[in-house]
Formats: C-alpha cells, sequence, structure tokens
C-alpha cells in the first residue's frame, strides 16, 4: 500500500534521525521507533480502518518482531492491524507525526 505522508520528507527524516541517533543497523533503528511512538503518541485516539471507525488503544509488536501493529477496538471488541491500515481523523492523535516517520523509514521514503 503506497501511503500520502502528510509531513514533509526533511521532516521526517529528523524524527528519524531523532529517534534513531544511538542505533546500529536496522534492527536496532526499528527498535528505537518503536519505542519513541510508544512514549510519544497519545492514546487513545480515534482512527479508521477499512473505512470503519476504530478507538486506538495501544500498539504491539508482531510476533516476528519486525513491524508494529495497533491494537483497535470497535464494538466492545479488540483487534490488531498493521499501523500503516490506519486511517487518520481529524484532529490527528498528538504524536501521529511519529507513526508517520516510522511509516517512511519502513518504506524507504525518508
Amino acid at each position: 500500500m503506497v501511503r500520502a505522508l502528510t509531513s514533509s520528507r526533511a521532516y521526517l527524516r529528523a524524527l528519524i534521525e531523532e529517534a534513531t541517533v544511538d542505533c546500529y543497523g536496522e534492527e536496532e533503528q526499528h527498535c528505537g521507533l518503536l519505542t519513541t511512538i510508544e512514549d510519544r503518541v497519545a492514546l487513545p485516539f480515534p482512527a479508521k480502518v477499512g473505512g470503519e471507525e476504530v478507538e486506538v488503544v495501544g500498539f504491539e509488536w508482531p510476533n516476528s518482531g519486525y513491524g508494529l501493529n495497533a491494537v483497535c477496538r470497535r464494538n466492545g471488541r479488540e483487534h490488531t492491524v498493521d499501523v500503516g491500515s490506519l486511517e487518520w481523523l481529524e484532529p490527528r492523535p498528538e504524536g501521529f507525526e511519529w507513526i508517520e516517520a516510522y511509516l517512511a523509514w519502513r518504506e524507504g521514503q525518508a
């Protein structure tokens, strides 16, 4: 899925650099970005997944150890989706730019 990032590439590169400044290699960079997301993104927040409104209540690392899942609640049930599946609602959640920086890093766009 190709995503249209709302933040400039230069801004996203700066965020990536901030989150990965002391990291060596892709695995450490991944960990640095996910740790920053957990620290900086305000939960819960509303979003859409597949056109349906959900409440994002947390984040999980997949069992594979690579990637980032959003834990979404809808109608009293929790579902886990790749964070790239989230569609932003206005107002965007505090810290959303860290998720976009992660997605840009993952897609090699920043």
